[in-house]
């Protein structure tokens, strides 16, 4: 099967701290459950995981039973389907109950913003790996020169 996905962990800055690389056809609960399995005793203060309701279900049980660590899923702002009761004659700003245009959810933009400091890498904007495991050893490399350069920029500010 053709295809990749990439399953981040990352703190709360953004800053990759692992990464797994899996299939296409791996669900999303099966490749969380191989990327953080061999996390547990690496990060034994961890007790907050936030993640993509992709992750929910059985996995959060999972996640509890296995690593002792607590899931919050970031869920999607939604506008509800149905309409809205208003009491007849309230003068209503829809502008604000319900904003258009680009809003980022909570805790969410951290992981996104983390994917986009990585496929700037040129060699990791597409797929051009064979093997899972060279994808991440990039992965990680590009992370890790990303970190280096906030730490120690290139040019004196």
């Amino acid at each position: 099967m053709w295809g990749r996905k990439r399953h981040a962990l990352v703190d709360s800055q953004g800053h990759l701290m692992s990464v797994k690389v899996t299939g296409a056809d791996c669900s999303d609960q099966q490749g969380g459950q191989l990327l953080l399995q061999p996390l547990k005793d690496r990060f034994p203060r961890m007790q907050l995981v936030w993640g993509d309701s992709h992750y929910g279900g059985h996995f959060i049980t999972w996640l509890k039973v296995h690593l002792g660590w607590i899931m919050q899923t970031v869920k999607a702002l939604r506008v509800p389907k149905r309409g809205l009761l208003v009491i007849e004659g309230e003068d209503v700003d829809w502008d604000q109950r319900f904003p258009t245009g680009f809003r980022p959810l909570p805790r969410r933009w951290v992981i996104e913003r983390s994917f986009a400091w990585i496929t700037r890498w040129c060699r990791l904007c597409r797929d051009h790996e064979g093997l899972p495991a060279s994808s991440e050893a990039f992965i990680t490399l590009s992370a890790s020169i990303g970190m280096l350069t906030r730490l120690a920029p290139p040019f004196p500010v």
